[in-house]
């Protein structure tokens, strides 16, 4: 006579499978429904001293689950090549003639003709590294935003690009605009900007 199955009652045999936590809060293959009130604060008691948040509410919803605004990536140090803005050709000698550049065309100009002892003329040579060109002081490339919809293009770049609000937007679009990015951890350069504050 052959050992009894242990497996032949099935009724006596309990499984209780706790999933371990994903991003949308249930198991690979399932359905929301699937994992049980139980096995959810099972999850929470395990992992003290971290926030908990709900399976599909934002980190930022609630006065309890506030979003640290992020940092920008390390980068090799900035550096500028020329400092000095290139000047006009004779704008030292005709008022006229003003400082903004503008490059000489002349078939007898010494500055095209580059001789020597003449002004400097901007070539390629004087261009910043590709991985700091355009970049601010505090390390994040500045991103013109109109509307609160732009700002979800920052969100898996918010530790490269910064929101920069543009010039005509309304003041009750600047507010939409910071609490959006404020809700998914986006760095705005003019948050002040036609922003009524209380003294």
């Amino acid at each position: 006579m052959r050992d009894k199955d242990p497996f032949d009652n099935k009724e006596q045999i309990r499984f209780d499978i706790t999933w371990p936590a994903t991003s949308f809060g249930r198991p690979p293959g399932g359905s929301r429904s699937s994992v049980s009130q139980e096995a959810k604060e099972t999850q929470v008691q395990s992992t003290p001293g971290r926030p908990i948040f709900d399976d599909y509410t934002q980190r930022s919803e609630g006065p309890q689950n506030t979003v640290k605004m992020v940092s920008a990536k390390k980068h090799i140090p900035i550096v500028k090549k020329h400092r000095a803005t290139f000047k006009r050709h004779q704008s030292d000698r005709f008022k006229c003639v003003p400082e903004s550049w503008r490059k000489p065309k002349g078939i007898d100009s010494c500055v095209r003709r580059r001789f020597r002892g003449t002004i400097a003329m901007p070539k390629i040579g004087y261009g910043s590294n590709k991985a700091t060109r355009h970049m601010m002081p505090n390390g994040f490339k500045a991103f013109v935003v109109r509307n609160p919809k732009d700002v979800e293009l920052l969100l898996m770049h918010n530790r490269t690009y910064a929101a920069e609000i543009a010039h005509a937007v309304s003041s009750q679009k600047r507010v939409a605009i910071i609490a959006k990015a404020k809700a998914l951890g986006v760095k705005v350069t003019n948050p002040k900007g036609r922003i009524a504050t209380e003294n």
